[in-house]
């Protein structure tokens, strides 16, 4: 690459249009003005770039959080009240679950704070800024640099620019690549290490269609939890809770709209989306489509329907495993959906028609042929060399690694080392026992080894006959030998001579662990088998294959961008702060099939069925329904709002993510996508892909009216900009609609207070609402 080539390469992103379409694009917010603000104003945005990103003051971005870094929240009062998914919540709630007093099963508003229930290990990021630190990360990188040596300067510059940000752990901070390394941005985070649990409805609302209508539409789920941070009598976060923690006061809390919505309305979603693959070669999604998703379908389905019959048997089982099986179930249906996707849509073949056209847009310039010439033939080499091991590596983390006990196995991998370098050394090895006792104590909160033992015979019976031979763990010759192929006869062996499958017998090792001992485990020998032959045979050889792979990618995307000039690319989601935005909108999902942007609470009465448990309706919820006491919350024509859909554009990690309308307001909570664009991670699909989300009016019901915490809802700041959304008997059904607000802040379109007066100690508002 000629100087010149590689200085216009490292302009482009200055040079691009100053406006973007909102079809496809997780933006980062801090080139909202630049980029998106002209078109969001046009669909109706009526904030400033300054309103929604501000490092100087507060704005929308200080209102949104990373929940435990797998889930998005926001802030709703305050008081740090925090609104999110009820899957983002699962596991605190399973955790505080016990069979006497199931509150995963039967819901959970906290009455008092002294009442919120604390979890340890929960945390909450949130931004405090974002900086594009591209030209310091590559500088002394050239295009003749070894990619190697590129990698080591590269990785050296992203540690001492996080570190430098962190100010000796007053912050978060780290710096991610964007566009396959082509640019850098350093996040800085407060870390809140005190979150606690404030409420849920019942599993049977917060999960109602369970997987059946998992990434379907239409919906009818109150897919919500609430938690609350707390912060020191500074405001200042702590790593863990703390006694003489008070609620954190955010620099920004949403208002809560009453309004709603309607066709065409504009909609922004604020988050931390996981990962998408939109620049994924037409090589990789072939990859993806016929050896890694279906795979990972195979084994998930095996390790479900197992779960399945033994926690259909035992209700204190099916409370253990009850976040697990969720979580495995959650992606098992997201594959199935892809690879249908992938195949409906064509997108490899789309894909491929792309890289035709940029391989000849290349070749037309000799100067283009000298820069990215060769990126497309080794990606496609590489991805050839990658398909004889991606199986193998598949089954490790799949089969292997889907049986709990050599998931425990492998974190005694640092006590493992400690006493086969260092057996001497009491104080190392004392450290690495230390850090079990926590995961140890959590492991075995909700295991079954007889479960496990299932598991185990069936995934590695599958390992065995599925994988090549040639890249098989040695623990497979000897199951042959010793066992006569039988992975149940071994399963036999493990399961009743390893102590990984007891906390009475590993916590009596961790008293005084040996090499000999941990050795000698038929648990921790099938792990290891697994491991070093992973490491040792697998893991180098794609090793090899993708470091080539990396600067390939890199020059394809960048190539991409310069032939498409006139599009402003967005960049993959990887876990930091997006914005997407676009409008409530409708869709066709097939021939002659075409969904409505919305749902009520008439689709729950039509989809219960007491005989389903995933369409079980709590008997209050039931009554409530069939009484339309909807209260406030009912919309214009009397109904009882559940769930909307937009265009936005998101994926995992947006669980929990605030829908905002164009003042500002919340509206509802991002929780799922659809099944028509389950290819959305891979390629997006204007006309098919929606956002799944629950109407806020709904959630404040469900807290108020189901679960009788109105002072829940009164902590907020409720907004009804617009017509009165209730309207008719259901709407002055209730008398308690008009009364208990004296936290509450009523606000017209002009922004001025409702009056307000005095009854019986307490305020009530003079206008309907």
């Amino acid at each position: 690459m000629r100087k010149n080539n590689w200085a216009k390469v490292l302009l482009l992103t200055l040079l691009l249009p100053f406006t973007a379409r909102a079809d496809e694009g997780m933006w980062l917010p801090l080139f909202v003005k630049r980029l998106n603000q002209a078109d969001m104003q046009k669909k109706g945005l009526k904030l400033t770039a300054e309103e929604i990103y501000s490092v100087n003051s507060s704005s929308l971005k200080d209102a949104v959080v990373q929940l435990g870094g797998f889930c998005t929240g926001e802030f709703v009062s305050s008081q740090g009240l925090m609104l999110t998914n009820h899957h983002c919540g699962y596991d605190a709630l399973q955790t505080h679950s016990t069979p006497q007093n199931n509150i995963l099963q039967n819901g959970f508003f906290a009455a008092t704070r002294a009442e919120e229930k604390t979890n340890p290990g929960l945390f909450v990021d949130i931004l405090v800024r974002m900086e594009d630190v591209t030209s310091k990360v590559l500088e002394g990188v050239t295009p003749t640099t070894p990619e190697q040596e590129r990698v080591a300067i590269v990785q050296q510059h992203q540690k001492e620019m996080a570190d430098a940000a962190k100010e000796s752990g007053r912050y978060v901070a780290y710096v991610r690549d964007m566009f396959g390394g082509n640019e850098y941005y350093l996040f800085v985070y407060q870390r809140f290490g005190d979150v606690r649990l404030v409420g849920a409805p019942p599993e049977a609302v917060g999960k109602f269609g369970g997987d059946t209508d998992n990434w379907m539409w239409p919906r009818h789920t109150g897919d919500f939890s609430m938690f609350r941070v707390y912060a020191d009598k500074d405001n200042k976060p702590t790593a863990t809770p703390q006694a003489d923690n008070v609620p954190y006061v955010p620099k920004k809390h949403l208002p809560v709209s009453l309004q709603g919505v309607s066709e065409g309305d504009f909609a922004m979603v604020f988050g931390f989306p996981g990962r998408t693959q939109r620049f994924l070669p037409a090589a990789g999604l072939q990859l993806t489509l016929d050896q890694s998703n279906p795979a990972r379908i195979k084994l998930r389905d095996t390790r479900l329907k197992l779960w399945k019959e033994d926690m259909e048997q035992d209700p204190a089982l099916r409370l253990k495993y009850a976040s697990k099986y969720a979580s495995i179930a959650n992606y098992w249906k997201y594959y199935i959906g892809q690879n249908e996707g992938m195949k409906r849509l064509k997108t490899v073949d789309t894909k491929k028609a792309e890289e035709a056209s940029l391989d000849q847009w290349v070749r037309a310039d000799q100067s283009r042929v000298q820069q990215y010439g060769e990126a497309l033939p080794t990606i496609n080499q590489a991805y050839a060399g990658l398909r004889e091991y991606n199986l193998s590596a598949n089954y490790v983390n799949e089969a292997a690694f889907g049986t709990e006990i050599v998931t425990l196995a492998s974190r005694m991998m640092p006590l493992y080392m400690t006493l086969k370098t260092t057996p001497t050394d009491k104080a190392a090895i004392q450290k690495a026992v230390d850090g079990l006792k926590e995961p140890v104590a959590d492991y075995f909160k909700d295991y079954s080894p007889s479960t496990d033992k299932k598991v185990f015979t069936a995934l590695m019976t599958l390992y065995g006959k599925d994988v090549p031979q040639a890249q098989l763990p040695d623990v497979f010759q000897t199951v042959q030998k010793e066992y006569s192929g039988s992975w149940a006869k071994y399963a036999d062996f493990v399961f009743t001579n390893s102590f990984l499958t007891s906390e009475a017998k590993v916590n009596a090792f961790l008293a005084n662990p040996t090499l000999a001992k941990l050795e000698a485990d038929p648990g921790f020998k099938t792990f290891n088998s697994v491991y070093v032959n992973y490491t040792q045979n697998i893991l180098p050889k794609m090793q090899t294959l993708q470091a080539g792979l990396t600067r390939a990618n890199r020059l394809y995307v960048a190539a991409l961008r310069e032939k498409n000039s006139q599009k402003v690319y967005s960049p993959d989601a990887n876990s930091t702060l997006r914005l997407s935005y676009g409008t409530v909108r409708p869709y066709k999902g097939r021939d002659a099939v075409r969904y409505d942007y919305k749902t009520t609470a008439q689709g729950i009465l039509e989809k219960e069925d007491p005989t389903n448990e995933e369409f079980v309706v709590p008997k209050k919820e039931l009554e409530l329904l069939k009484q339309k006491d909807y209260g406030r919350f009912a919309d214009k024509d009397g109904n009882l709002p559940v769930a909307f859909i937009t265009d936005n554009d998101i994926t995992g990690g947006n669980s929990g993510s605030p829908v905002i309308n164009g003042r500002g307001e919340l509206i509802g909570l991002a929780f799922d996508g659809n099944w028509e664009a389950m290819t959305g991670d891979l390629a997006y699909d204007p006309e098919l892909k929606r956002c799944i989300n629950a109407d806020i009016r709904y959630v404040l019901w469900c807290i108020e009216k189901l679960g009788g915490a109105r002072h829940i809802v009164d902590e907020m700041t409720i907004v009804n900009n617009g017509p009165n959304p209730g309207v008719g008997p259901s709407a002055t059904a209730s008398a308690d609609a008009l009364s208990d607000v004296e936290k509450m802040k009523v606000k017209t379109e002009d922004g001025q207070k409702t009056k307000v007066k005095k009854k019986k100690g307490k305020e009530t508002t003079a206008a309907g609402m």
